[in-house]
């Protein structure tokens, strides 16, 4: 399909945002877990221990992203400020590809002292974007170096990615969403309204960006950070205030099997 200009085609992705941001959109997918609660900070551990293990099958990142819940009594912010050392013997059985029950450990460890001393998710993540001038690549890199400021294994640093290193950090881009988009379409949360949806970042996978490379929205052949800000800046001149809403777009058209020529 040729595309006779950009206000066309930014026509044409506003209908398909459109269609695929909906309820349907969850029962396929992780965000689908942190749907399951409703206390903020619930939503929040749930969506960010969801979002680490979000590479691979859908069907089996949901799986384990359920018996991780089960694990922490479907309660994750009780459990996490609470629990004691006996009650993470059951942990020891968890793995998901290659983030396994070491990697598992430290996190729970890291967010129960993020939530007692630092403000949670948001009040770090809000930190990390403040003292970066709004650039969110740039924060994900600082939240990164922050989460791994405690004594660690070096092999869990790789669960959680760095857009200095050229990453297009998928996962972690893919929580911001659900955390700060509107909750109008109740797919995304809207939960940290201190956080622009214009800063945010497309979680850039193999679907869309397949999609992307159809409509010439990317011209690099890696799902790198570059590729990741070429693509921004293609879909902020379509829409500044929310230009990640196109993920439902491109997302959906890819998992869908859509095909443009």
């Amino acid at each position: 399909m040729n595309w006779n200009n950009n206000i066309q085609l930014k026509s044409f992705l506003d209908e398909k945002a459109e269609l695929y941001e909906n309820l349907e959109f969850i029962e396929n997918d992780p965000i689908q877990i942190p749907h399951l609660f409703s206390r903020k900070e619930d939503i929040e551990i749930a969506g960010f221990l969801t979002a680490i293990i979000a590479w691979g099958q859908r069907k089996t990142i949901i799986s384990n992203a359920k018996k991780l819940m089960k694990l922490m009594d479907d309660a994750p912010f009780d459990f996490l400020i609470n629990h004691q050392d006996q009650d993470l013997k059951a942990f020891t059985r968890f793995v998901h590809r290659t983030f396994n029950s070491d990697d598992l450990l430290y996190f729970i460890y890291r967010l129960k002292w993020m939530y007692k001393e630092e403000g949670g998710l948001e009040g770090v993540f809000g930190e990390s974007i403040n003292s970066n001038n709004g650039n969110m690549l740039m924060a994900i890199s600082q939240f990164k170096a922050h989460f791994f400021k405690l004594e660690h294994l070096k092999r869990s640093e790789k669960h959680l990615s760095d857009p200095e290193k050229g990453s297009s950090a998928k996962r972690i881009n893919m929580f911001l969403r659900w955390m700060v988009r509107s909750d109008k379409k109740e797919v995304d949360f809207g939960l940290w309204t201190g956080i622009a949806p214009s800063s945010l970042y497309i979680p850039l996978d193999v679907h869309t960006g397949n999609v992307a490379r159809q409509f010439d929205l990317i011209s690099r052949k890696q799902n790198d950070r570059k590729a990741l800000e070429e693509l921004m800046i293609n879909l902020r001149e379509m829409d500044p205030i929310d230009p990640v809403k196109y993920d439902f777009a491109l997302f959906g058209m890819g998992v869908n099997g859509e095909v443009f020529g």
